[in-house]
């Protein structure tokens, strides 16, 4: 983060006002994700001296032969012993360009919840393929669940070329198949790259025993994928979050509703439409921390006054009149299920949480499942299990304002909470 600090002072205002790229990173056991984030982190100098000098002392006491940048991400002490990735590892890193945060999920079938957690928020996802295995069923399921979040684009990493020789025909080999199956996804944006994250070539700098691969690095891919288009600039979504009354001399009669917006452009001028009511007012202004907008538009969080005093509390939308989405409360939903104690049935209760509304569901009943290895539906199903992936059809106790999930991710997408524990049991993205 050189490029950040300014006379020896570190730049914050530059930093936040950075664009930002979520990605995840997923594959086979032994792939090498751990150790292609730990060679994107070094080759962009955004490793600190003492982390460096541990993991060079840890390599050493386990006599390996190089330096294992895998250890920059295998932060837990099971991870390190087992040399493989179990919980979802956070990690932050920015270039002139862009601000990053990885979120590097476990590639093990039992771990397919964590994968969904980390995913699900993601711009971009890497898969990776090992050169010498080609494309394998933990790959097919990777993919199926990265389209099922809709994560608008997927670079497929075929890693380990120096393992091959950094072959054509192995790259091309890989790239066949995959395409063979994604053409049964929802996948807008695919690309592909051949890699050594071990020995760096096309992470950061372009390879030069690869002559006949004329695409850009990984890292530039990153820095230059459009993401402005990822987000739903169409139909105005503003759920609200918390009504703000300053109960002050000064601001006596303030009344502004905050929350983040999750779709649309709205400006100041602009008619928008009250749900649940349906009644109507204008955008008198949207405010920030740094002052009035022009504008607002996702993912920012803003203050929204209205020239009219409606009743508005937190787990309302603001909509425009002639744009609405859809209200119901029986509701198809895609659920990863994810408690390891009981299973989904027919007939459960539950709490949900939908944009920033609560309420309550009952479980009508189980659709299928997927097997997301083979994408085949399951019928005649009476449970769903950890880490099963299923459609469900759900009651809840009031109404909720969605859009499809394939639509928008944000007003699309459900968590499930036993009521019991209040844990998460559950993460949906909404069909219809």
């Amino acid at each position: 983060m050189e490029h950040l600090i300014k006379d020896g002072t570190f730049d914050h205002h530059g930093y936040l006002n950075m664009e930002l790229l979520r990605f995840t990173t997923a594959g086979s056991v032994d792939d090498g994700k751990s150790t292609l984030i730990g060679r994107l982190l070094y080759d962009s100098k955004s490793i600190f001296q003492d982390q460096m000098e541990a993991i060079e002392k840890t390599s050493e006491q386990r006599g390996e032969e190089y330096v294992n940048l895998a250890l920059l991400t295998d932060g837990l002490k099971a991870e390190r012993e087992q040399g493989i990735t179990i919980d979802v590892a956070y990690r932050y890193f920015a270039t002139p360009k862009r601000k990053f945060i990885i979120a590097d999920t476990p590639g093990h079938i039992q771990y397919t919840r964590n994968m969904v957690t980390g995913a699900s928020t993601a711009n971009l996802a890497i898969i990776l393929v090992d050169a010498r295995n080609g494309v394998v069923e933990q790959t097919y399921r990777h993919a199926f669940i990265a389209s099922l979040l809709q994560i608008p684009h997927i670079v497929i990493c075929i890693n380990k070329m120096d393992l091959v020789d950094y072959s054509q025909e192995a790259y091309d080999k890989v790239v066949e198949q995959f395409k063979h199956f994604s053409s049964k996804l929802d996948v807008q944006d695919v690309r592909f790259i051949p890699i050594s994250a071990l020995k760096g070539d096309n992470v950061v700098e372009r390879s030069e025993t690869m002559s006949w691969y004329e695409g850009p690095t990984l890292l530039y891919t990153l820095e230059t994928v459009h993401i402005g288009g990822d987000h739903n600039l169409i139909d105005v979504r503003f759920p609200v979050q918390y009504v703000v009354r300053p109960m002050s001399d000064e601001y006596h009669d303030y009344r502004g509703y905050a929350g983040r917006v999750s779709g649309g452009v709205m400006k100041p001028g602009d008619t928008v439409m009250h749900l649940p009511s349906g009644l109507t007012s204008k955008i008198a202004a949207i405010k920030t921390i740094d002052g009035d907008l022009d504008e607002a538009y996702p993912p920012q969080s803003v203050t929204v006054l209205l020239e009219d005093d409606i009743d508005i509390s937190r787990g309302d939308m603001l909509v425009r009149e002639n744009n609405i989405p859809d209200q119901g409360q029986d509701i198809d939903i895609m659920l990863c299920w994810m408690s390891e104690k009981n299973g989904l049935q027919p007939g459960g209760k539950y709490a949900i949480k939908h944009t920033t509304r609560d309420a309550r569901c009952v479980v009508k009943e189980i659709l299928y499942k997927v097997d997301v290895n083979t994408l085949h539906r399951i019928q005649d199903v009476n449970t769903l299990t950890l880490n099963e992936i299923g459609r469900v059809r759900i009651r809840t106790t009031v109404p909720l304002f969605y859009d499809e999930y394939r639509q928008n991710r944000e007003t699309g997408s459900i968590i499930i909470i036993d009521e019991g524990t209040n844990n998460t049991v559950a993460a949906g993205m909404i069909i219809k």
